[in-house]
């Protein structure tokens, strides 16, 4: 039963996976999409550039709710200097997983956490993927069932991208997903939140 003393939680996001990662944490949250400028900064590291994006849309969405405790969340991968962008089509997937057979990558995932009374809480999530060499057939194979055409890394590890892999070290595999829930799990408490 929700506290009624607890101020709303809202999600600044339109990304479905951190949508289904944050219901894991059995708390009432609306959405609200951020509309704020994704677009890269000269010169900008991965990891600077997921902690600026998640924070960007928490303030986003905080200043037409600041009543609310807002999550904003943005995930960069990174892989031999170049950022992993999203594919956006069958082909796309197909040449970014044959870039990275046999290499590593890193997803950095930023994560925020604004409300009333100052509360400013933010956190860098990084997990490095080592992909197994990877046949071309494998990888047709695999667009074709998976289409991860909005996936940074052209793969889904919620499902069957976990076989791309020879290794994933994270600290939080939710952290790969999208939304850091371990870190996040822990501020929400620090918030006033009742989790579990």
């Amino acid at each position: 039963m929700p506290d009624p003393a607890a101020p709303r939680l809202i999600l600044a996001s339109t990304s479905p996976y951190r949508r289904e990662l944050l219901e894991r944490l059995g708390l009432s949250f609306e959405v609200l999409a951020p509309g704020v400028d994704e677009s890269e900064q000269p010169q900008e590291l991965p990891v600077d550039r997921a902690l600026r994006l998640a924070l960007a849309k928490a303030e986003a969405v905080a200043r037409r709710e600041p009543r609310a405790l807002v999550i904003g969340s943005d995930q960069v991968a990174a892989a031999g200097g170049a950022v992993l962008g999203k594919p956006g089509s069958p082909a796309g997937c197909r040449a970014q997983l044959s870039a990275l057979s046999g290499e590593r990558a890193r997803f950095f995932t930023g994560c925020a956490l604004l409300g009333p009374g100052g509360i400013r809480l933010t956190h860098v999530d990084t997990t490095t993927v080592r992909f197994r060499r990877l046949e071309a057939a494998e990888i047709e194979r695999y667009v074709q069932r998976e289409q991860p055409l909005g996936c940074a890394g052209s793969f889904k590890v919620e499902s069957l991208g976990i076989a791309l892999f020879e290794s994933v070290e994270s600290e939080d595999p939710t952290g790969l997903i999208g939304l850091p829930l371990i870190w996040l799990a822990g501020a929400l408490r620090s918030a006033g939140c009742a989790i579990p």
